[in-house]
This record gives structure tokens, sequence and C-alpha cells, in this order.
């Protein structure tokens, strides 16, 4: 059987057969040459560029090193990119979905007037305190069945106690706020007016006795000075009540059955209000804030303050249907207006 003739399928170059004569040597190999390799044709070729633009290439290269040294920098350093306001919207909902939450307005009014309550404690001389007693029974007995009642400071007793470190129990325990540097300090007249001798305590726990400066019976406000004021003392800031609107917080700090400083929250309930008191002399309170902070007796005369820290009343008196001297959801205090003219001026 006849065989195929096989081939290679290697691309041969084919080679001319020399022009010369036939005394030239011819090898017929040479037919059967394979042409060179591209890649080693092409690095010829770049060789004779190189050979002729050797110039050129030095500058080229020198170009394409800095361009590529310039682009490890880029990622070694990249710019920050334009923010978007999509990127400004979510960075704030972060920040508000992962920071705690701050005090409370009321926390941050009790620690702003706080410096500035004193608590008023009242003493009376032995021969005075029995005569005192028995007309505090008589004035009980005759408003036992009276809706309106102020907030007393502790009741007067007859014969003398001892606290727990051996000084005289206050026979009146009040509440008062720090009106000036001079230590000027604005009570309830209520709160003194029972008792001879009155004794402040400021907020660092220091003591002093004091005097009164005035007093403003149809307000039920006096003024009293101590003799001896700490060596920091910090006067609270006063705030009118123009800006004052039913449903604004208020905070009242005070010493409530003489504990304290004490501190209690709520809102403004009304403004302008009056009510009957059979123990001033006009009878009757008028131009009263009245709010639903819980307030007892020995709040009297404490501050009650806005948001802020300043003071826009004097806590002066509460209402209980039930005769009760204690909170029954209706408190009233004196505007700071009324107050101020108890010292002669009006700041604001």
């Amino acid at each position: 059987m006849k065989r195929k003739a096989l081939y290679s399928r290697a691309a041969r170059a084919r080679v001319r057969p020399p022009e010369g004569g036939a005394g030239e040597h011819f090898d017929p190999a040479d037919l059967f040459m394979e042409e060179p390799p591209l890649t080693a044709g092409a690095w010829k070729a770049v060789k004779r560029f190189v050979a002729r633009h050797d110039r050129g290439m030095t500058v080229l290269g020198a170009v394409l090193i800095a361009v590529a040294l310039f682009g490890f920098y880029i990622i070694l350093n990249p710019q920050p990119r334009p923010y978007t306001q999509w990127d400004i919207e979510n960075a704030v909902k972060y920040v508000l979905e992962n920071t705690p939450p701050g005090p409370a307005e009321t926390t941050v009014a009790a620690a702003i007037i706080a410096p500035s309550v004193v608590r008023v404690d009242g003493y009376l001389s032995p021969e005075h305190a029995a005569e005192l007693a028995k007309l505090q029974k008589q004035k009980d007995a005759e408003n036992k069945h009276r809706s309106p009642h102020r907030v007393p400071g502790k009741p007067p007793a007859a014969g003398k106690e001892e606290e727990a470190n051996g000084e005289p129990h206050p026979d009146s325990t009040g509440s008062g706020v720090v009106i000036d540097e001079r230590g000027n300090i604005m009570t309830n007249l209520h709160v003194i007016n029972s008792t001879d001798r009155w004794v402040v305590t400021f907020a660092d726990g220091s003591k002093s006795d004091a005097t009164v400066v005035t007093v403003q019976p149809e307000n039920d406000l006096a003024v009293i000075r101590a003799k001896k004021t700490p060596n920091e003392i910090k006067p609270a800031a006063l705030a009118s009540t123009r800006d004052l609107h039913p449903g604004d917080m208020v905070t009242a700090v005070g010493f409530p059955f003489g504990i304290g400083p004490s501190v209690s929250s709520g809102v403004v309930a009304g403004l302008k209000r009056e009510f009957y008191d059979a123990e001033s002399k006009k009878g009757k309170l008028t131009n009263l804030i009245q709010f639903d902070a819980a307030v007892n007796p020995g709040n009297s005369g404490g501050p009650l303050v806005n948001r802020d820290g300043e003071v826009v009343g004097i806590v002066t008196a509460i209402y209980n249907p039930t005769g009760q001297h204690v909170f029954a959801g209706l408190g009233f205090a004196v505007p700071i207006e009324n107050a101020a003219k108890a010292m002669g001026e009006n700041p604001l």
C-alpha cells in the first residue's frame, strides 16, 4: 500500500539559488532555512530605534520614572474625596445614634441654682416659746377647715430640743436664696416672723447669724442679711416672668420638712393667680405663679427657677382642700419682679 508523504508544518523560508554561474557553491539545505522568531526581530528593531534616538529615550525614561514615582505617592497618600450631602447626613445620624443623652434640663437647672440656696433656721428665746406655741395651737384650730394654706416652716415648739450634734433644735425651718454678694437673702416673711434669731446655712455647709433688712408683708416676703458670708458666695441669677408661659418647665429647690436641699420639678400651671391667706396682713396674695412641682413645709422662701437655673419666683404657699399642710398638687410663688421690690429696687 502506498504511504502518504509526511511533511513538516513548520514554516520554511524558500531561498533563491544564487544568480551566479555554475561555479558558485549552492547548498540545497538553504532552501529550507527557518525564519528568525518574531520577538527576536522586534527586539532588534527596538535596539536599532534606541540606537538612533538615544537622547530622546533618556528623557523618556526619566519621564516614565517620574510618573511611576508620582503614582506610588498617590497610592501611598490618597487625597480625601469631597464630602457629599449623603456623607454629612449619615455622619450626623451616626453621632446622634451613638452619643449618650445629656443630663435632663431639671438636672442642669438644679445644679446652677444649688450654690445659691440656703437653709433658714429660726430660734425662739425660752420665754417666748411657750407663748408662741399656745398661739399656734389657736391658729391651727381656727384654720382647720380653711382650704388655702401657706407653706409654713416647722411650727415653733415650747421647750428646746437638741439635735444630734448638740445644737438646739430650730423652732422653724425654711429656705432662702442668695441674691447679691453682700449676703442678702430672699425668703418668706412667715419663715422668720415667728422667731427671734435666725441662722442661715450656705451650700458649702458654713453657717452665720442673720439680721432682717426689710420686709414686704403684702407679698409675704423678707430680706435677711448674713453677718458672715463664705469666701466664694454665688448670688442667683434672676429672670423676668415676661417670658414665662403655662406649660414651661420649672424647678423648686429647698428644705421640705428640714430635709435637703431637695429638688422637685414640674410645669407652670398658671399666672396671675390669687388666693386668700388668713395670716397675711392683706388677707390675700395676688399675681402669683401657680406650679405643680412638689413643695411642702420648709420649701417656703426657696427659689422657683426656669430651665436655665434663673430665679423666676419665691415659693410661698400651697393649696390643700383637706386642710392639711402637705402638697396636693397646687403650689404658688411670688414673681421675682415683686420680690425684687422688697429690696427697694427692680434689677429686671
